[in-house]
């Protein structure tokens, strides 16, 4: 059985996410449907994880089995001629047979997009956000987040997901052109995560006892705790590590 690895970037404003939902169109369920048509018979594509509704990606990894022997370069460039115009398939490789882009999968980053003026060239992939932001602040306040920790408070209220704790590696603010950019590594992310993370920060920049506050919010274990969750325009899969 042969097994390809798919590296993919797209523009999530239009989809309901990655993961394929029934009367909702998805990411999985475009790439998914191409690669049938392709290929003439039904594979089952597995995401390194999942992205909420309008979160766009840069390096989303994917794979698929089957029998058949591809060629990469033509296989590349019928699945791109077939894809809308907001899906990209950046790279195809074959892999291990017993390669899972979820299970497999070390590390996670993020990117989340903050524009300080309004600009008709952000507005679809940025946050707007006016107010100063105080980024050496938002740095000391981050590294309350590093290390194994219990997310729950950073977590959307309907998710199922019974284990809470997340290893974050590393996380940081800073600013590329005219964006902020927030960017996080973790060995796993909860549904909502990342925007609940940046909305909770942004909040805890303009309070007096920040830091108190960031514990507080974590020591409650609860949602309703934290931050507004910032919108997911801003947020890109940046990159995913095996």
């Amino acid at each position: 059985m042969n097994n390809y690895k798919l590296t993919i970037q797209y523009d999530g404003t239009n989809y309901s996410g990655w993961q394929i939902q029934t009367n909702a169109n998805s990411v999985q369920q475009e790439i998914t449907r191409a690669v049938n048509i392709i290929l003439k018979e039904e594979v089952n594509l597995i995401g390194s994880g999942r992205t909420d509704a309008g979160v766009h990606a840069i390096g989303q990894v994917a794979n698929f089995r089957t029998e058949k022997e591809i060629d990469l370069y033509k296989f590349q460039f019928s699945l791109n001629s077939i894809l809308p115009e907001d899906i990209s398939i950046s790279s195809i490789q074959k892999v291990d047979e017993k390669f899972h882009s979820r299970f497999d999968a070390k590390k996670r980053t993020y990117l989340y997009l903050i524009s300080q003026f309004k600009s008709p060239f952000y507005k679809r992939y940025s946050y707007y956000y006016p107010l100063q932001i105080n980024l050496e602040k938002l740095n000391e306040l981050s590294n309350l987040f590093t290390g194994k920790k219990n997310f729950s408070s950073f977590c959307k209220k309907q998710s199922s997901v019974e284990n809470k704790i997340c290893e974050v590696y590393e996380i940081s603010w800073f600013t590329q052109y005219d964006l902020v950019v927030f960017k996080i590594s973790a060995d796993r992310f909860l549904h909502g995560m990342v925007r609940a993370i940046v909305g909770t920060l942004l909040n805890a920049e303009k309070k007096e006892n920040s830091e108190e506050y960031i514990q507080q919010v974590f020591n409650s274990e609860n949602r309703e705790s934290a931050g507004e969750a910032v919108p997911a325009k801003g947020l890109f899969l940046y990159k995913v590590e095996y």
